[in-house]
């Protein structure tokens, strides 16, 4: 089969630029966002998409849930910054809990496992379930692997500290970057997703939680607040990537916030 060319004028064939049709692709990609941002349509998708939810008593309305989330963490009622205010750090607990309260004994993944506060949380809420954990090494976070928006480098001795301290025996631990993670853990009835928050780093984190995802489960982000979008880099990074999986088909339906919390959560669609 002959080479693929194009034509410019009559009798004179050129082989196509490609990397100038890229570059032209990108400009007009980077042009079309900027329209977007003026328009003040950069989120469209989402703000069709996202239902504020006034408390949990609400969400399990919604959902169906008899259970009540079981909380009995100190740190919860912490106060370090202003980004606490509100009880955020309670309701960010509140909206978790009362996902794994209700899952019925299947399995969770968590991204990522810090010092265990939300391992222990998932682990006493469902019992019957094993937490599949992941968290970077320290090594592979201090040679820059996980990209920028990221915590604390922790010590391998301090992840996943609090959760050994109470001696919960329904979490298991995974060391890995989250682009690397192993696949066969699922499937998974609930996900928490809280690593990077560089939008590439969530939108590849969420899809491949959607990958071991049941239907019908449970898809939770953290730093997710359409309200606070423009008042956080981090939750704009997040809402850009999911924003991306709702142009891209990966999501469809609706996400609930709840008020006051950082955690949107995303029901995986029944199969048709």
């Amino acid at each position: 089969m002959p080479e693929t060319q194009c034509s410019n004028q009559v009798g004179v064939r050129v082989r196509p630029n490609v990397e100038a049709s890229e570059n032209l692709a990108a400009l007009l990609n980077s042009t079309k966002i900027l329209i977007k941002q003026a328009l003040g349509l950069e989120f469209s998708m989402l703000q069709r998409s996202v239902i504020e939810v006034e408390n949990t008593r609400e969400l399990r309305k919604l959902f169906g849930w008899k259970n009540e989330a079981l909380i009995d963490d100190p740190k919860l009622s912490d106060f370090d910054y202003p980004e606490d205010l509100n009880l955020r750090r309670l309701h960010d607990a509140e909206a978790v809990a009362s996902v794994m309260a209700n899952l019925s004994g299947a399995n969770a993944l968590e991204i990522s496992t810090a010092e265990g506060h939300m391992a222990v949380l998932m682990a006493q809420n469902a019992p019957k379930s094993t937490i599949f954990t992941l968290n970077i090494s320290s090594e592979d976070l201090e040679l820059g692997e996980a990209g920028s928006l990221t915590t604390e480098a922790l010590s391998r001795d301090r992840i996943a500290a609090y959760y050994r301290e109470l001696g919960c025996e329904n979490v298991e631990q995974i060391y890995a970057n989250s682009t690397e993670w192993p696949r066969d853990i699922g499937p998974i009835g609930a996900a928490f997703i809280d690593g990077c928050n560089d939008a590439e780093f969530v939108y590849d984190q969420t899809v491949r939680a959607l990958s071991i995802a049941e239907p019908g489960s449970l898809i939770m982000w953290h730093d997710f607040s359409l309200p606070l979008v423009r008042s956080y880099h981090w939750i704009y990074e997040v809402c850009v990537a999911i924003e991306e999986l709702y142009c891209k088909k990966m999501l469809r339906g609706q996400i609930y916030h709840l008020r006051d919390s950082w955690v949107g959560l995303y029901r995986v669609p029944l199969a048709e």
